[in-house]
C-alpha cells in the first residue's frame, strides 16, 4: 500500500493499492493550520484504509509556501522513517494534472496554476499523459504575477487548482515506481524564499 501526503494547498492524504486503486482519503482545504491537522488525518486515514502494510510514502513536493509546504513533507518523512520505508517525492502539480486529465477529460496543453499568494501564482505546463500513465512535463513550474499569467500562457488553457487529490499524488507516485522513474528531488519547490531572516550582527554602540 502506498501512502501519500501534501500540504502544498490544504492538507491530504490518502492510501492507495499498487494498482492505483483507493483506500482511504482525507483533507482540509484550508490553506492554514497544516501542523494541526496533519496528524488527525495521518491518522483517519490509516484507520479507514486499516493499513498494515505501507510500503512507501509519496510526498508533495510543492510548489507551495514555505512553512506549509514543510509540515507535509516531514510528516511523511517522519511515518516513512518510523516505518523504515522509502520517501517518493512528487511534485504537487503532477497530481492536479492527472486530476484534470483523468478526472475532468481534458485533452492536449494545459496549465496547472495554483496561487502563490502576493498576486502571484505558480504555473507548470502538462500534455497528455505519456507511456507510463504520467502527466508529460512540458514546461517546469515557474511563479509570475496573476495580472500576467495570460499573457505568459499564450493561449494555453489554464486550470485553476485550489485543492490537490492526495490520491492521485499517490497514483502518480505509483506509477513512477512502477516505471522505475524519479519525478522530483528532496528539495522542495518553495519558489520562493521564507520572509523570516537570520539578524545580522549587532550594531556596535560607541560609548
Amino acid at each position: 500500500m502506498i501512502l501519500a501526503v501534501d500540504t502544498s494547498l490544504g492538507s491530504a492524504v490518502a492510501l492507495i493499492d499498487p494498482d492505483g486503486a483507493p483506500r482511504a482519503a482525507a483533507a482540509t482545504a484550508d490553506a492554514l493550520g497544516h501542523a494541526e491537522v496533519i496528524g488527525d488525518l495521518l491518522v483517519t486515514a490509516l484507520q479507514e484504509s486499516g493499513a498494515s502494510d505501507v510500503s512507501h510514502v509519496v510526498a508533495g513536493m510543492g510548489p507551495g509556501p514555505f512553512t506549509g509546504l514543510r509540515i507535509g513533507i516531514a510528516a511523511a518523512r517522519t511515518f516513512a522513517l518510523g516505518r523504515g520505508i522509502p520517501v517518493v517525492p512528487v511534485p504537487s502539480h503532477y497530481a492536479a494534472a492527472l486530476t484534470v486529465i483523468e478526472s475532468e477529460g481534458v485533452a492536449g496543453p494545459f496549465a496547472i496554476v495554483t496561487d502563490a499568494r502576493r498576486r502571484e501564482v505558480a504555473v507548470t505546463l502538462f500534455d497528455g499523459t505519456d507511456a507510463d500513465g504520467i502527466p508529460r512535463l512540458l514546461a517546469d513550474t515557474v511563479l509570475v504575477p496573476r495580472a500576467d499569467a495570460g499573457a505568459h500562457l499564450d493561449g494555453i488553457r489554464a486550470v485553476e487548482t485550489a485543492e490537490l487529490s492526495a490520491v492521485d499524488l499517490a497514483r502518480v507516485g505509483a506509477r513512477a515506481l512502477a516505471a522505475g522513474r524519479t519525478l522530483g528531488d528532496d528539495e522542495p519547490l518553495y519558489l520562493r524564499h521564507p520572509d523570516v531572516t537570520l539578524p545580522g550582527a549587532p550594531k556596535r554602540v560607541g560609548s
